[in-house]
């Protein structure tokens, strides 16, 4: 498995933990294999508090009729399209899942795409917070996790990918994403190796 040493601990003021499209609704859809994954994702923005890094929510959502979506779009038309899917963020199913937050003083971050950068104002809060190193974890591997790495990568952040923190329905895909892509754009580390690294 082709994996980089796990990064020396940044500062607190230098680093920022994203949870990303953590939402009732995608966790109870993506996460059934892995009942636990939510009990780590927690832990990890718990200690990552404690530690004064800069916690961010993205969540995904839209406003009624979603007019942010265009219908060539292929990821969010056919939602657009179906009253039935727009029912999948709606209401507590669009909510944070209650077990992440958000803590008073967490940053929530909306998106109407599938990058946590693309339309929204997180490249200007973190750079207001003076953040360089992007601890990042969410559902899907291949939808927001996937895209948000990209594009930080591009920004020239550090990133750290929470490998046991991601979720996604393919199986192949997530765990090539994980062992073979990421790798080469940041670091690939365990929940427990960065909560490890808050003490060393």
């Amino acid at each position: 498995m082709a994996r980089m040493n796990a990064p020396t601990p940044a500062t607190p003021t230098g680093t920022a933990v994203l949870a990303m499209d953590c939402q009732n609704g995608i966790i109870a859809n993506y996460s059934k294999g892995d009942p636990d994954l939510i009990h780590r994702a927690a832990a990890v923005l718990e200690e990552a508090r404690k530690a004064g890094h800069t916690v961010i929510h993205i969540r995904v959502g839209f406003r009624p009729g979603m007019p942010e979506v265009s219908a060539r779009n292929a990821v969010f038309g056919a939602m657009k399209a179906s009253p039935e899917r727009q029912a999948f963020l709606a209401g507590e199913n669009g909510e944070i899942h209650p077990a992440l937050g958000p803590a008073a003083d967490d940053i929530v971050v909306t998106k109407h795409r599938v990058s946590a950068f693309a339309g929204t104002d997180l490249e200007q809060i973190l750079r207001a917070n003076d953040v360089e190193t992007l601890v990042l974890f969410g559902i899907a591997t291949s939808g927001v996790v996937l895209s948000t790495v990209v594009d930080a990568f591009d920004a020239d952040y550090r990133i750290v990918v929470l490998r046991d923190c991601c979720g996604d329905l393919d199986p192949e895909v997530h765990a090539c994403l994980l062992d073979k892509i990421f790798p080469r754009r940041g670091t690939v580390i365990s929940s427990a190796e960065f909560l490890a690294s808050l003490t060393a």
